[in-house]
Parts: structure tokens; sequence; C-alpha cells
């Protein structure tokens, strides 16, 4: 018996990965058939579980354990492998985490506004994470493009979830971007298993002396092409405003939880565990990665201040946002590396608590645009609370959790002799407090209230449905308990600081 239940255990990190694709097909089965109590259900359960798996191997990863399943060989040398590491547990722990709160507000939006094709809508939603988790828990090249790949797929049809035609034309473009890099990466990859035989990662990098100068260089920009574009790197950002056409609750799964975060896993991977920061300083990517990061985090936080739809205001500072986490690993010190794992974690509380915010006062007042928000905080309180405490702490202001990462980010900029970037930061952060704080202030005014809510004075309810408005100030609450506490609950900092001491170290994890 105890036999039994120890290889249950040890295969968690399968378990996480099949629940969700279990859950997709239980719901494209029951599909309308069934009533959406169903459907919501089923949802629910999935998350549960999937949260489960994820965060009881948490204390055992901390304490140096690993979960390695091999599951099948594919050619000599290539296997479909899972192997949990620190790495890969701080984002799992975040998809998993706010898979279940995105779930609640889904249900809520969607019934809400009353929504059409809802059973493809959650079948895709759980597909999305089924591909999250598996690029989490990838042990090499191989197995991490196979989720990639899923993931993209998987993504398509929350973008043209209305099925008109913005939303066919924004789907075509999501897939011209993503399935191109795509194939760029498992061309890479190809290179790579000729050069080593193996695409197994490794802390530290295993390509140090099988490759080296103008051909590593050439390697590099071939399989990064994949991390980039998901990650909203300039100039291959185009498909993620374009995919802001579809329902709210799928921008907060690009944006915060699921295809934005895979692509700047994406670069981690790449350049930590498969180049490592020796050759990526000798062939000059680090280098090249860093500057087009800072220049993507100045341009975008530029563009998104002219951005009068609140939306598209939030996919420009999401772009700028995750090109921290590549410019944290760029810069190549265990400090910034550090703040760039840990950036996953805060950029996906305090964005998904902003679009969740913009979704809520969307349902509710039908107000997408910036300009006709004034006075909406005194009839939505705690959204624009919420709102204004996720914008505070994506400008990086203390005891929010951006504050933590982007601190971190900063002193490894300094210790590798580079403070231009931590002068970029710095920019980046007062032209964040530009662009989202006269939200709040125009939300919270009591000169005038934009004439629009007259007309809603007795019809409108104030507050969002419950289903959308608790999750939002959980995840806000949750943007403060890590900036004071950045261990709260599952230790992700320590994590965060295990993987890049791994990398730095040369050792495997």
């Amino acid at each position: 018996m105890s036999n039994a239940v120890d290889m249950i255990l040890n295969l968690r990190p399968v378990l996480a990965v099949m629940v969700s694709l279990i859950a997709s097909g239980m719901i494209m089965v029951c599909g309308s058939k069934v009533s959406p109590n169903v459907r919501e259900s089923i949802t629910m359960t999935a998350c549960v579980l999937k949260a489960a798996c994820v965060f009881s191997m948490v204390p055992a990863v901390v304490a140096g354990k690993v979960f390695d399943i091999n599951i099948i060989q594919i050619a000599d040398g290539i296997n479909l492998h899972f192997r949990t590491d620190p790495l890969g547990m701080v984002f799992a722990c975040v998809a998993s985490g706010l898979w279940t709160v995105t779930s609640i507000y889904s249900i809520g939006y969607m019934r809400g506004h009353h929504e059409k094709n809802q059973v493809g809508y959650f079948a895709a939603f759980a597909m999305c994470l089924c591909g999250a988790v598996g690029i989490c828990f990838a042990a090499n090249l191989m197995t991490f493009f196979i989720f990639y790949e899923i993931l993209t797929v998987a993504t398509y049809p929350l973008v043209v979830h209305y099925r008109d035609n913005q939303g066919k034309k924004s789907g075509r473009k999501y897939l011209i971007y993503t399935l191109t890099s795509g194939q760029l990466f498992f061309a890479g990859i190809v290179y790579v298993y000729v050069l080593t035989g193996t695409t197994e990662f490794a802390a530290g990098g295993f390509l140090q002396g099988k490759i080296s100068g103008g051909a590593a260089l050439f390697l590099f920009l071939l399989m990064i092409a994949g991390g980039a574009v998901k990650a909203g790197v300039m100039p291959l950002h185009s498909w993620l405003p374009s995919a802001m056409v579809a329902p709210t609750p799928v921008s907060a799964l690009l944006h915060a939880v699921a295809v934005v975060k895979a692509g700047a896993f994406c670069v981690i991977r790449i350049m930590a565990f498969t180049f490592g920061p020796e050759l990526c300083k000798s062939c000059g990517a680090s280098d090249i990665m860093a500057w087009v990061a800072a220049a993507t985090i100045l341009i975008s936080s530029l563009i998104a201040i002219q951005k009068d739809n609140l939306k598209a205001r939030l996919a420009f500072s999401t772009v700028g946002q995750l090109s921290y986490i590549v410019l944290g690993v760029s810069i190549m010190t265990p400090v910034a590396l550090t703040g760039a794992i840990y950036h996953i974690v805060a950029h996906a509380c305090m964005k998904i608590t902003l679009f969740m915010c913009a979704g809520a006062i969307f349902v509710t007042t039908h107000k997408s645009e910036v300009s006709q928000m004034r006075g909406i905080g005194r009839r939505m309180p705690l959204t624009m609370t919420a709102f204004t405490v996720a914008s505070l702490g994506i400008a990086g202001l203390p005891f929010l959790v951006g504050f933590v990462s982007k601190m971190n980010i900063m002193a490894g900029a300094y210790a590798a002799g580079k403070p231009l970037f931590a002068i970029v930061l710095i920019a980046s952060a007062l032209l964040s407090l530009t662009y989202l704080v006269p939200v709040a202030y125009m939300a919270f005014s009591r000169k005038s209230i934009n004439p629009d809510f007259r007309d809603y004075n007795m019809t409108l309810k104030g507050e969002a449905d419950w289903k959308m408005l608790a999750p939002l100030v959980i995840t806000a609450c949750v943007s403060v308990l890590l900036g004071v506490m950045p261990n709260f609950g599952v230790h992700l900092f320590d994590l965060a600081q295990m993987a890049a001491e791994a990398v730095f170290e040369g050792g495997m994890i």
C-alpha cells in the first residue's frame, strides 16, 4: 500500500500536467448537453487538483528533492521527460495558483457578459494550462517544445473567441508570429541535438565547449525567437496588443498566467540552462538581449501613455514588464537572475489584478476607455483600490511585490558594472506611474463625474458580481503580502535564489 502511495506521489508532475488535459476533454465531450454548473464544476475541480499537485511538491523541491519521470523515448537521446527544479516550480506555482482565481473570475465574467461559445472557451483554457505546466516541468528542449506548441494552438480559439472579422484577423496574426518563431526554435533544437546528442537542460548550460563565436550567436538567435515572440520583445510584439480583442479573462491568461510568461520562461531556459552564462557572454548574446530588452521597456512605456483604451494600455505595459525578465537574465549575475525569476511571480500577480479590474469595469459599466472612467471609483471602490495597488506595484513602490523583483534586477546591474540598465528601470518606473496612476486618480476624483454615469444612476449596481470581485481583491492582497514577505506561503523567493545560484555554480539542480 505504501509503495503504491509513494508511486502516485512521485508521479505528481505528470498528474499536474494531465489533470487539465482530462478536464478539457470532459468539457468538450459534455458540451452544451450539460448545464453550465456541471461544466464549471469540472473546471474548478481540475483547478484545485492541479494546484494541489503542484503546491504539495514545493517543500520537497525546496529541500533539494527532484521528481524525475521519463515517460517515453522518442529517439536516441531524446525522451518525453519531466523533472522538477526550482525554476520550473516558480512558474508552475504561478500558473496553477492563478488558474484557480482566473477560473472563478471567468465564470463571473462569462455569465455576467452573457458570452457565447463557453464550452470551447473553458476547454481551451484548460488546455492552455496543460501546456503551461508541461513547459514548467519539461526536462529537455524537445519536451519543452511539444508543450510550447500545445500552448500556442490551445490559445488560438481564445483569441478568436468572438468569431468576428477582427478576432479572426488577430488570430491569424497570432499564429503567424508564434508558429513561425516556433519552427525557428525547433530548427535550433535539431542543431543542438546534432552538436551534442542530447537536449537535456542543465543549470549553467550544456553547450559550452560545443560551439562558439558566430556559430553560437546564430544558433542563439535561431532559438531565442521562440521565446522573444511570446514574451513580446520588440519588434516581435505586435501580435500581443492585437490579441486584446479576446474576452478580458483571456487577456489575463495571455498577459499574466500562461503565454507571455511561457515566452519569458523560454528565454531563461535557453540563456541559463542551454547556453549558460559564459557562452552567452562570449558570443555576445547577453549584450544583444540586454539592449533589446532595455529599448523595449522604454518604448512600450511611451506607447502605453498614448493609449486611451484601458486594455491596450495594459497590453503595452505587459510588453515592457516582460522585458524586465529578459533584461534580468541577460545581465548575467546571480542577483539579477533571481530578480528576473521572481518577476514572473510579481508581474503575474499585479497584471492579472489590473486586467481583472478592467474586465469588472467593462461588465458592470460597459466602459473600456480611460477617458470614460472619471468618478468610477466612487461606485466601485474595491475594484479601483485593487487597481491602484497593482498600479503602484507595477511602478515598483516599496512594500509591493514589484519592488522585490525590480530591486534585485537593479542590484544585479550595479554588481555587473552596468548602471545604465538600473537607470532604465528607474525611468520605466516613472513612466509606469505616468500611464497607470492617472487612471486611479480619475477614478477617485471628486471634482466631476463622467456625465455618462448619470444614465446609470438607477441601474448601475456598483461593484461587479462577487465571482469577479473576489479574485481581483485576492490577487491585490497577494501583491502586498509578497511585497512585505517575499517567501510568504510557498517560498517562491527561495526557489528563485536556488535556481539562480545553481546556474552560476554550473551544477545540476
